[in-house]
Formats: C-alpha cells, sequence, structure tokens
C-alpha cells in the first residue's frame, strides 16, 4: 500500500479519535446522528475510502470506550447503546465502585475490538460467494431485514404498520420533487431523506418546544445536580486482561463472537439479551453488574464492527443496523457511490483490512490507557465546557447543508417533513433499523401495492 495513503489514514484515524473520544462523554449522543453525515461528506467530498474507513473505525472503537464514562461516573447514558448498562452501572456506583465499572466497561470494548475484527473479516470470506445472489435481491431482503427488526422490537403492530406508511411517504415526496421539477425526473432522493431519518429525534424535540403545553413541561426550576464520583487511577498502564477475570474475559470473548455472527440483528437488543445470560449464573450484586457490562460493552463493539465489516468486505449492500445506520455512505452517497457501485467495489479486501485494524489499533491505544486513568477528569472537563447542543447545532447544520445539496431549498423541507414523521415513530418504538431498511425498499415496496 502507498505509504502517502497509509499516512492519510493515521492521520484521519488520530484525528476521529481526538474528536470522538469528546463526543463520547457528552451524553445522549446517539452513534447515527453524529457519524452517518461526517462518514457521508467525508465520502462525498472525495476522500480516498480507506482513509474515511480508517477514520470510521477509529470513530466507533473511540466512541464506543468513551461512552461509558458517563454511565459509570454520572449514571447518564453516553448515547443510546449505552443506555442498556445504566441499571448494572448504578449498582456498582451505590456500592462504591464507580471506578471499576469504568475500567471493565473500558476492558469490555477492548476485548470486544479484538475478537471482532478477525472474526468478521473470517465470516465475510465464508459470505462472499453469496454476495452475487443476495445483490439481486437486495430490495426483498431490505424489506424482510424491516419486517424482521420490526417483529423483534417491542412495539410490533406500530412497526410494522410503520413500514408501508413511511414508504408511501418518501416515494411521494420522490415524486413531488420530479413533479416540481426540482431533480430529473427518475433520479432518485436518498441522502435528503437518510438524513431526515438519522435527524429524527432530534427535529422531533426541537417541534416539541413550539408547543406551549409540551414546552412547559421541559421547564426546570433550577439548575439540575449531577454527582461525578469515583477517583482517576494511577501507577501503570491499565491491561485489560489483568482487569477482568477469567471468567469475564471468556464472557466478553464469548459475547463478541455471538455479537459478530449475529452482525444482522439490533445491536441494542443482542446486546440486552447477551448482557443478561451471561451475568444470570453469577453470584453477587458486584460480580453480577461486573460480568454483565463487562459482556454488553464488549458485544456493543462486536456488533458494530461486524455489522460494517461483513457487508463491506463480503456482500455490498448493507444488511445490517450498522451498515444501513452510521457506516451507509460507505454503500450509498450519490453521486460518489451507489448500490450498483460501491466501497464494496472500489476496494479490495487488503484495503479494507488494513484501514480497519489500523483505524482500530489507534483508538485502542490512544483512548483505552485514557479512558481507564483519566475518567473521572474527563467527564468533568465535557460537561462543564463542551455544551452538549454545540454538538447537536453542528451534525444539525451539516445536515441541513448535505440537504440542499441534494435537492436545494425543497431538500430541505423534505428532510423536516421526513424528519418530523421518523422522530415520531421513532417515540412510538420504531427504531432506526426498520426506518433505513423502509426508505431501501420503499420502490419495491409502494410498485408491490400499485
Amino acid at each position: 500500500m502507498d505509504p502517502v495513503l497509509l499516512l492519510q489514514m493515521l492521520a484521519a484515524a488520530i484525528i476521529a479519535v481526538v474528536v470522538y473520544t469528546a463526543i463520547g462523554v457528552a451524553p445522549g449522543t446517539d452513534e447515527t446522528a453524529v457519524l452517518a453525515p461526517v462518514i457521508l461528506a467525508l465520502v462525498v467530498a472525495g476522500i480516498p475510502l480507506p482513509v474515511v474507513l480508517a477514520f470510521f473505525m477509529a470513530a466507533i472503537v473511540a466512541k464506543k470506550l468513551t461512552d461509558s464514562i458517563p454511565v459509570s461516573v454520572a449514571g447518564i447514558p453516553g448515547g443510546v447503546m449505552s443506555a442498556p448498562m445504566v441499571e448494572h452501572a448504578l449498582i456498582l456506583k451505590r456500592e462504591g465502585h464507580a471506578t471499576l465499572a469504568i475500567r471493565k466497561m473500558a476492558s469490555g470494548s477492548v476485548i470486544g475490538t479484538l475478537v471482532a475484527i478477525p472474526i468478521s473479516l473470517f465470516l465475510a470470506f465464508l459470505l462472499t460467494p453469496l454476495a452475487d445472489v443476495l445483490g439481486q435481491y437486495a430490495s426483498q431482503i431490505f424489506f424482510g431485514g424491516a419486517v424482521f427488526l420490526a417483529l423483534m422490537s417491542k412495539e410490533k403492530v406500530i412497526s410494522l404498520i410503520s413500514i408501508v406508511l413511511l414508504a408511501a411517504l418518501i416515494q411521494g415526496l420522490r415524486h413531488l420533487y420530479w413533479g416540481m421539477g426540482v431533480i430529473p425526473e427518475g433520479q432518485t432522493v436518498f441522502i435528503s431523506f437518510f438524513l431526515g431519518i438519522t435527524i429524527g429525534p432530534m427535529m422531533f424535540n426541537l417541534a416539541q418546544l413550539t408547543v406551549n403545553s409540551e414546552r412547559h413541561k421541559m421547564v426546570e426550576s433550577e439548575p439540575k445536580q449531577i454527582q461525578i464520583y469515583g477517583d482517576d487511577e494511577k501507577g501503570q498502564l491499565p491491561n485489560p486482561f489483568r482487569i477482568l477475570t477469567r471468567q469475564e474475559t471468556a464472557s466478553a470473548a464469548a459475547s463478541s463472537v455471538l455479537g459478530s455472527v449475529t452482525f444482522f440483528m439490533s445491536p441494542v437488543g443482542i446486546t440486552i439479551f447477551l448482557g443478561e445470560v451471561m451475568s444470570s449464573w453469577v453470584k453477587g450484586t458486584v460480580n453480577k453488574a461486573s460480568r454483565a457490562l463487562s459482556s454488553m460493552d464488549a458485544v456493543t463493539n462486536a456488533s458494530y464492527i461486524a455489522g460494517i465489516l461483513i457487508p463491506l468486505a463480503a456482500l455490498g449492500i448493507p444488511m445490517s443496523p450498522m451498515a444501513i445506520g452510521p457506516g451507509n455512505a460507505f454503500f450509498n452517497a450519490p453521486p460518489v457511490l451507489t448500490l450498483e457501485q460501491n466501497a464494496h467495489h472500489l476496494m479490495s479486501f487488503s484495503e479494507i483490512t488494513i484501514a480497519s485494524i489500523l483505524g482500530a489499533g489507534v483508538a485502542l491505544l490512544i483512548t483505552y490507557p485514557i479512558a481507564v486513568r483519566y475518567a473521572r477528569r474527563i467527564c468533568i472537563f465535557v460537561f462543564k465546557h463542551i455544551p452538549h447542543e454545540a454538538f447537536l447545532a453542528m451534525f444539525f447544520s451539516l445536515v441541513m447543508l448535505l440537504a440542499y445539496m441534494d435537492a436545494g431549498v425543497m431538500g430541505i423541507l423534505g428532510v423536516m417533513v421526513l424528519a418530523l414523521m421518523a422522530g415520531l415513530l421513532n417515540r412510538w418504538g420504531v427504531n432506526y433499523g426498520v426506518q433505513f431498511m423502509t426508505l431501501y425498499a420503499a420502490p419495491w415496496i409502494l410498485g408491490l401495492l400499485a
């Protein structure tokens, strides 16, 4: 590989680690909302795909390492995937082991990353012969995936109904654009609608602020008090294999393998399921919570890494919640990439492997020691000096820019309409996976109904 390209990949990975280490600590930063627009912008800007992949892998690993910090020291989830861990982290905090929770969770993330990359690449090698067959039935697969994820969710009925409703809205907006002459008839608008679903919950929350009754419910009489527990670690560099017991290491590794194999399923669902299974036979409050946290953090890393690597290296279509969400730009970023000609076709297996290992390796080497040794200090700094609204405003403005590039002012209006609908559905329990897969299957669904 070209040494210049390697240096670019290294620089991109370091930048991603710095940015997403801070973003991971900020509470409530959804992985899709803070990563998908950035990756999309990098791809559309013409950045070499191996560089973007190195950035992506470093960002994912760094964010998953640090979103355990606010959970452990403040009881606040750093992102959607860390929300299921709050209960176990609070148990350790009540027992006076907030620092232990950070160490267990971060170490579980390391195990998950180390296991997921080779397992994912091996599975990709095995699944490569099926790529052409799967590609021929992509729309049907996406529809089946939407139905499957809907049945896996808690709100099954509304999730199933939303597939048809959302497909109708998406195709209706496309035909509106064609009828108004905003874009040439037959040209598919994708970026705007993808971004609309991405910022759906954020847009719905903003819309609520304009409703008097809803706004009054959000008013607080005094500033919220957040207690920061635990002390920073001192001494030698942390070693995940010493922090975790043998049993915890084995559980984390087994969870990582299962999380990688089930890459096509909802990461949140798999995380909760495996975390409870792995800790179900453990006795003692502290030991049970520690086993659950290390296993769950391992699963989140593994499911995210496998969810992007297997579709990217083997299939060429985004057949996982991860690939269809945060990593979607690798498969569909018109006019640079399309489903027929995307990163799977333009990158070799070796390039994907090197970029993934380099990005993940840089994140582990930099973020893991920092997360374990300076978690409390980082959390205090981010909570005090980096407004949560600043992160959200940055990503919201980037989404509006990309939507304008896609279809002008009507593109922005389309994003807002779709975002409000997606945000409402999200509030009712329709997850991102169902909505994104519906986006891909919408032409086929409406064609079938017509």
